[in-house]
């Protein structure tokens, strides 16, 4: 019997092999390991199939704890960075607004969407930004917008934002997402050169900004204009 359009996707959603849920049980058990103890967060990472953002010759790769190709010289983080970039943006629990800047193939949005009333997500690759798009749809995700568009410009029109995830790395914090920031909003964003980068937690007040500096990371550049 031939499988219909629907019953594909459902069978591409659910996973075999290296691919299946238990597979992916793996996974967030060694994120535990690794020290992420949000349990909203670990349970949206169980509930979302990652293997589905990555292409079908990686999909047995896709439950490793690596950052992995998914075109335009640009990669899908490893989970462990996922689950702690959400993790401390939803620290002080749950947020109406988050902006990402950096959509790729959209797993992080996707686990954000689960997360937060509204995502606005940004990603400078057209390409990139119409694969990110029929993820989510597979996935019936609804609380999405998406804007191609330069990362360092945010979304003024949708501003202010509670939480900002930023999935590239800037050699400093663009100004234009500090000003897009709520106040007691957080920014979680990766910054420095390509040999050396540290994921930084910026918080609002109501003095200005406050900067802290959490642990050493690798990310893309932040690059500027649209592609």
């Amino acid at each position: 019997m031939v499988a219909t359009g629907e019953q594909y996707v459902n069978q591409r959603l659910q996973g075999i092999g290296m691919t299946s849920r238990r597979t992916r049980e793996r996974m967030i058990n060694r994120l535990k390991e690794q020290g992420i103890t949000n349990t909203q967060v670990l349970a949206v990472m169980s509930d979302i199939p990652r293997h589905i953002f990555v292409d079908e010759a990686l999909a047995s790769r896709s439950y490793e704890d690596t950052a992995l190709p998914i075109g335009y010289n640009q990669t899908i983080s490893q989970p462990y960075i996922v689950a702690k970039m959400t993790e401390l943006l939803m620290e002080n629990g749950s947020l109406s607004k988050i902006l990402e800047i950096g959509t790729g193939c959209g797993y992080q949005t996707a686990i954000l969407s689960k997360l937060a009333d509204k995502v606005y997500s940004v990603e400078r690759i057209e390409p990139l930004l119409k694969k990110a798009k029929d993820n989510l749809w597979d996935l019936d995700i609804k609380n999405v917008s998406f804007q191609h568009s330069d990362g360092g410009w945010g979304w003024q029109e949708q501003a202010p934002f509670d939480g900002i995830l930023v999935a590239a790395a800037p050699s400093e914090i663009p100004d234009m997402l500090l000003q897009q920031m709520a106040m007691d909003g957080v920014m979680i964003i990766p910054i420095g050169t390509k040999n050396k980068q540290e994921l930084h937690r910026v918080t609002r007040t109501k003095t200005g900004f406050e900067d802290e500096v959490l642990e050493p990371v690798t990310f893309v550049p932040f690059l500027s204009g649209k592609g």
